[in-house]
């Protein structure tokens, strides 16, 4: 079987809520890493045979085939055809994987997977408690599937709590874990660790290029001070992922494209695994899948050099370190979620732009990517720096 390839791997740095990105409508902002690929790679953009576009809120301004509307404004020609896919924070993971199996089986050569989420312009829940408000049905969650698990909704916010007391991690160690995400997130952004995956979004005649969310000044006790999200839990806002409007992409392609297109890869997709598992615990499944990916990669978790793990929230990179035995100094390097933000759907793609860049940067071979989604589901990417 053919091999699948990263050519490039972009971002746009994260915008707050309400912050910088925030006057940039989704299907632009989508726009400015399908530029950014074009531009960077050097091919012809109607070469491209498909943009597989996650985003998880795909409702108002992100509705109506938003994939297709990325494109349209894009330079792209209107020949190049677009799907949108939610695998919820797993969505644009997913659309790397999707594109590396296209590529692979040799029905498509030339595939972009992107994601983009606006969580300014089209709020978190919004496609849900719209229909709410007009006492439209009766939500996602049928008799069927209540009586089966017992619950009448399923909670990622009781999910990370129930992964917190499973794995014995109390508010002091979760807030020391956020604390050090900002660290390494800041230290990186000073660095320039960014500037080679970061693509500029102009925002009032000025290029936006660095994360909004990073706390510079973030201390323990500021950290701690932040409410609780319930009486006796153990999460707050400061030690989950942030609220953040970006977009992503990569450029997927196979050996018959390498050649007539002239193009370099960056890296080689390994494995590919999804799986799934308890879905009211719900966040605990990359745990379980990482265990498979590297099963059927051949691999030791002493094999890989770098981990993506996002930080949903802080229990969920905690219980996997844990789980795996896995050395922290490898885990998320250049800072997570926490301080980066979390935009949904661009999530998946915005971790491998990191990813491959921070294992080129070190000189390091492989690097694992793994996400905790709705419903508990859990991607795995393993990937081998060229």
């Amino acid at each position: 079987m053919a091999e699948a390839y990263i050519v490039e791997a972009v971002r746009t740095a994260g915008g707050r809520r309400n912050g910088r990105l925030s006057g940039v409508h989704p299907a632009d902002l989508g726009a400015a890493v399908l530029n950014a690929l074009v531009d960077r790679t050097g091919i012809d953009p109607a070469a491209v045979e498909d943009v597989i576009m996650g985003c998880v809120t795909q409702a108002g301004e992100q509705s109506f085939a938003f994939g297709r509307n990325a494109v349209f404004a894009s330079r792209l020609p209107d020949s190049v055809p677009a799907v949108t896919i939610d695998r919820q924070c797993g969505s644009s993971q997913q659309a790397i994987q999707f594109a590396a199996q296209a590529v692979m089986s040799g029905t498509q050569d030339v595939v972009i997977a992107a994601g983009t989420e606006s969580m300014s312009r089209v709020p978190m829940f919004s496609n849900l408690s719209l229909h709410q408000k007009e006492g439209i049905g009766v939500g996602p969650v049928s008799e069927s599937i209540a009586a089966r698990f017992g619950v009448a909704e399923f909670s990622q916010f009781q999910g990370a709590e129930m992964i917190a007391r499973k794995h014995g991690f109390d508010r002091d160690t979760l807030d020391r874990y956020a604390l050090e995400s900002h660290r390494r997130a800041a230290a990186a952004t000073e660095g320039g660790a960014f500037t080679d995956e970061i693509v500029p979004v102009l925002v009032d005649g000025e290029p936006h290029l660095r994360d909004e969310g990073i706390r510079y000044d973030a201390t323990l006790e500021g950290i701690g001070a932040v409410k609780l999200l319930q009486e006796g839990g153990v999460v707050s806002a400061a030690n989950a992922s942030q609220i953040c409007d970006g977009s992503s992409a990569v450029l997927v392609v196979n050996e018959r494209a390498l050649k007539a297109h002239g193009l370099t890869p960056i890296a080689r997709i390994v494995d590919m695994t999804v799986t799934a598992g308890d879905p009211i615990i719900m966040l605990e499944e990359p745990l379980f899948a990482t265990d498979k990916a590297l099963g059927k990669a051949g691999l030791t978790i002493n094999d890989i050099d770098l981990y993506e793990v996002n930080e949903a929230f802080a229990s969920v990179p905690l219980a996997w370190l844990k789980h795996l035995g896995a050395d922290p100094a490898r885990l998320n390097v250049n800072g997570g979620a926490i301080a980066l933000g979390h935009p949904l759907g661009a999530s998946g793609t915005k971790l491998m732009a990191t990813l491959v860049h921070a294992l080129r940067a070190r000189g390091k071979r492989y690097g694992l990517q793994t996400m905790c989604e709705g419903g508990g589901i859990a991607n795995v990417t393993i990937v081998e720096a060229l």
